[in-house]
């Protein structure tokens, strides 16, 4: 009883977990965020106070469905917390304590607020309540978001060249509104009589919005401005470039990250050391496949080939057998080797995790790395042999007199 309850439970973990690439979990992410649209809408509707009554209580209805839909995913992600990686080490109910004080957790229970006011005798009507819905629940989009958390990394990151740009910032910010308040104080005593004033001109040209509603008349006051724009494209340039870089560069280690543990699932893989298997991290590309569909068709070019990290293949043979290929198994290196056309069609028959291997990286690995590509050949010329076997068996087979 308590193995299948811990499966069910990592079950809908899985399920739950943001990010992961399981086509289950595609699709609740996608319910839910038609829930929360569903939701949105009814709450945006519910503000317009000349909405008919009759339609006002199909908005209430629906408004008490999400709530409801969102108070069964908080239940369930409260159970599921053990689950968490980072949670392993503590028991049950210190991870769900965890989990409940946690962002995502807060984000759940303000998500849930509705209900709790409806069942508390809360009137859903006028626009304040429907504000007050709406900010609820948009926070959680956050949690569909998981850029956020890489624009966090980014930042902490890049955030000594991000703090030299801001003082950059600052530093032009004050200049400037301290030349056009020197200029320009004396003919526009209301826009540039006081300092916060002139910073209210200097950040709207600094960062080239430019409303237009404060300008200075001078001619001194007017070379400033300009001088200030140029700097402004400039700051901005500066920031972008930064944030750029940093972007790339954790892109690069979240893949980095992803591929390794593709590739440490693959036996193949398995008894090479660290050093080898980080070169061959970075040639390797992950790709997920739903069930059923074709990932090589007969008379394609052989120009690389894959390894199952989870999942299963079919091999589709051109004498009409099929072949069934599993976790740790790779395909298309005869093609590969040979350089010749596909000889068989493969296609998934459940969702599945592949690493792709391109020629040229293989035949640059293959010069580093003797054993793996060694390994590549004994299996190819196994399954050469194989098919060999089978179309004489078919051959001899067909040629017998009945």
């Amino acid at each position: 009883m308590t193995v299948k309850e811990k499966t069910l439970r990592a079950q809908m973990f899985d399920l739950l977990r943001p990010n992961d690439p399981m086509p289950g979990a595609r699709r609740w992410r996608k319910a839910h965020l038609v829930v929360l649209g569903i939701g949105l809408l009814a709450v945006i509707l519910l503000s317009i106070d000349e909405m008919p009554p009759s339609q006002r209580g199909i908005l209430r209805g629906a408004i008490w469905c999400v709530t409801f839909l969102f108070l069964v995913e908080y239940i369930a992600r409260l159970w599921v917390a053990p689950e968490l990686p980072h949670m392993a080490d503590t028991t049950p109910l210190t991870a769900r304590l965890r989990w409940a004080a946690s962002l995502p957790g807060l984000i759940g229970l303000l998500a849930i607020m509705p209900a709790i006011m409806l069942a508390g005798g809360y009137n859903i009507v006028g626009t304040d309540a429907a504000s007050v819905f709406c900010i609820l629940w948009i926070l959680k989009l956050g949690l569909h978001a998981p850029a956020f958390g890489t624009l966090a990394r980014v930042i902490s990151n890049e955030r000594a060249p991000i703090t030299s740009v801001l003082i950059v910032f600052a530093i032009l910010l004050m200049s400037a509104a301290t030349g056009a308040h020197i200029v320009e104080r004396d003919g526009q005593p209301q826009q540039f009589g006081t300092l916060p004033n002139a910073m209210w001109w200097a950040v709207v040209t600094l960062t080239t919005t430019g409303y237009g509603d404060v300008v200075p008349l001078t001619a001194i006051g007017r070379i400033i401005g300009s001088l200030l724009m140029i700097s402004g494209i400039a700051v901005l340039a500066l920031m972008t470039g930064v944030l750029a870089t940093g972007f790339a560069q954790e892109e690069r280690r979240r893949e980095y990250l992803r591929v390794w543990d593709q590739v440490s699932r693959v036996p193949i893989f398995a008894s090479l050391g660290v050093v080898t298997l980080s070169e061959i991290v970075g040639k390797l590309r992950t790709r997920y496949y739903p069930a059923r569909v074709l990932v090589l068709r007969r008379g394609d070019p052989g120009d690389s080939m894959f390894f199952i990290s989870n999942g299963e293949v079919e091999v589709r043979l051109p004498t009409g057998g099929t072949v069934r290929l599993s976790d740790g198994a790779f395909f298309g290196e005869m093609s590969l080797l040979n350089r010749q056309p596909r000889a068989a069609s493969i296609a998934t028959t459940m969702p599945t995790t592949l690493l792709v291997l391109y020629a040229s990286d293989f035949y640059e690995i293959a010069s580093h790395i003797p054993a793996l590509a060694e390994a590549v050949e004994n299996e190819a010329r196994r399954r050469r042999e194989e098919n060999l076997e089978r179309q004489s068996g078919s051959s001899s087979h067909g040629g017998e007199k009945p």
